[in-house]
């Protein structure tokens, strides 16, 4: 059987083996929920960049910027971190450059594995679909705050390894005690996720609808996917 794995932050990723295994990068509040709602609405690809000013440049190649610092849309950008704001399809067929606090770290920091994608509960059927289609050992790539462990990335991964059960033993301890946080608090995650500290920093900016999408599960049946560094999406799962 294959193997699952987690990393909790991109600060532990060199102690994991990335080639021949498929990588699922997540951040759950907000980047990967934002980008997979925007693949979803309209957004032809997405282009992560792991500063502000390497997003900003990309303004004058004809992608619309989004930048998010701290939890705050950065100066200067169009578009912050929020994924309600692609819910309308006011962008549909355009590019999109994007940098965030963690998100876009973790997926530059997973090059070298044979597949990147991205993971949100809003697409997790989709992406357990296509990881049992393909085969892969899994390594989940949990972005984290700024290189800590995070609460929410986390019970995510383990409710991936809980849903990857049947063709993916749990490889390490983070893996096994993941899943059994997940079966134990699974059932109440905005409850449970109210308590995480970047919950917390959020709710601070009145954005408590965006942690509502984000915890919302299995609204869209694509899958987010890095090729030569872009973002696209891979419909149907």
């Amino acid at each position: 059987m294959k193997k699952v794995e987690i990393c909790f932050s991109p600060e532990l990723i060199h102690l994991h083996e990335l080639q021949g295994k498929l990588v699922v990068v997540v951040d759950i509040f907000r980047a990967t929920s934002t980008m997979v709602a925007a693949l979803a609405n309209g957004i032809s690809e997405i282009k992560t960049c792991a500063d502000l000013e390497e997003c900003r440049e990309m303004a004058s190649a004809g992608y619309l910027i989004a930048g998010e610092r701290n939890g705050i849309k950065a100066e200067g950008f169009q578009l912050g971190n929020s994924p309600l704001a692609y819910l309308s399809g006011d962008y549909q067929g355009q590019k999109l450059a994007m940098t965030t606090t963690n998100g876009t770290l973790a997926i530059s920091k997973s090059t070298g594995a044979d597949e990147i994608l991205i993971g949100a509960f809003p697409n997790l059927q989709a992406t357990v679909s296509y990881i049992q289609s393909r085969d892969s050992d899994v390594l989940i790539h949990c972005a984290g705050w700024k290189g800590k462990f995070n609460l929410e990335d986390s019970l995510y991964a383990g409710a991936l390894v809980k849903a990857l059960e049947a063709s993916h033993d749990a490889e390490d301890d983070a893996a096994i005690a993941m899943k059994s946080l997940y079966e134990k608090e699974g059932h109440n995650l905005k409850g449970f996720l109210s308590q995480a500290s970047h919950a917390k920093r959020l709710q601070n900016h009145n954005i408590d609808s965006d942690i509502d999408f984000c915890l919302t599960l299995d609204l869209f049946n694509l899958v987010g996917k890095v090729e030569n560094e872009t973002l696209i999406a891979i419909e149907n799962w």
